[in-house]
């Protein structure tokens, strides 16, 4: 590429089901919109709802001739703070100093890049909340990308309501639903801040020619990996939960309904006769409240402390 070419690389983090894969699209087609050349695409396995996924999108003012995953990201996009713990996810790796990460959290930045010693620059907005008030459910993919979009600095607010229209009118959301993912971006796109990166003027990792010389990328480098055989046990699915459910032993009658149904046994026994909830791996489906005759169990929002 020439040098003044300027390329913006944008990595998202999130779990199967959060909707990272449709975040990637939004962004993708709001820099097209802008009149920018742009990628985006997923990688992922055969995943089940709840593990690691990633997509990528990259956005410049020429042809962008690099293919593959993003392992230098400008902007990390983290949309569930669980996985900064998880070290086979690889939330991290590639980041630079000129890297803008984003936590979905309700922790400030300085506590994330203390915490977790983050390279670059770390911003915060608890994208979950804005969602679960305006959608009533946690689904991602339109607060993510308006992040992802304000960070950039290359697309405008008006351009992202019109790429989250076109991409949930995609996907056959129904219009009420669109109208709330809508309300729910433009929200967080004000609430995050204006750090914008400055891009990277060359193709990642080659120099400034016009033909690019493709070469073997590590596919550990900044993707979800598994390490070693049979560490099944060792994945606590618990913090996967966005609600959890609660036993009230006052109300309970010790009929085992829940832990008769608790499709991933999750629910124990005691020597006195009362249920026990696991929650290192309890993955808060609500089998549990939904089979509960007595309506002793209760949904109650997670709090996670570092």
């Amino acid at each position: 590429m020439v040098e003044s070419d300027i390329i913006k690389r944008v990595r998202f983090h999130g779990r199967g089901g959060q909707g990272m894969k449709t975040a990637s699209r939004i962004v993708g087609t709001a820099a097209f919109m802008e009149g920018y050349y742009a990628q985006d695409f997923p990688v992922y396995g055969a995943e089940r709802r709840g593990a690691p996924i990633m997509a990528f999108t990259r956005m410049s003012d020429s042809p962008i001739l690099e293919r593959g995953i993003i392992t230098r990201p400008d902007i990390n996009i983290i949309a569930d703070e669980t996985l900064l713990s998880d070290n086979a996810a690889n939330v991290l790796q590639g980041t630079e100093n000129e890297t803008v990460t984003m936590v979905n959290t309700h922790y400030s930045p300085s506590h994330v890049k203390e915490a977790f010693d983050v390279n670059g620059e770390v911003t915060t907005v608890d994208i979950t909340e804005t969602v679960l008030k305006i959608i009533n459910k946690p689904a991602l993919s339109s607060v993510a990308a308006a992040c992802a979009c304000k960070l950039t600095g290359m697309i405008s607010k008006n351009t992202l309501e019109k790429a989250v229209i076109r991409e949930l009118t995609d996907i056959h959301l129904k219009r009420e639903s669109i109208s709330k993912n809508v309300e729910a971006a433009l929200i967080c796109f004000d609430n995050t801040p204006d750090i914008t990166t400055s891009g990277i003027k060359t193709s990642e990792g080659y120099n400034g020619n016009r033909i690019v010389k493709m070469e073997y990328a590590n596919p550990r480098v900044g993707t979800p990996s598994v390490y070693a055989m049979g560490n099944t046990i060792d994945k606590k699915t618990g913090n996967w939960r966005l609600y959890k459910p609660v036993i009230d032993y006052e109300e309970c009658s010790m009929c085992r309904a829940c832990f008769v149904h608790c499709p991933h046994s999750c629910i124990s026994i005691d020597e006195s006769g009362f249920p026990q909830i696991d929650y290192e791996n309890c993955k808060g489906c609500f089998t549990c409240m939904d089979e509960c005759p007595k309506g002793a169990v209760s949904r109650e929002r997670e709090v996670r402390a570092w």
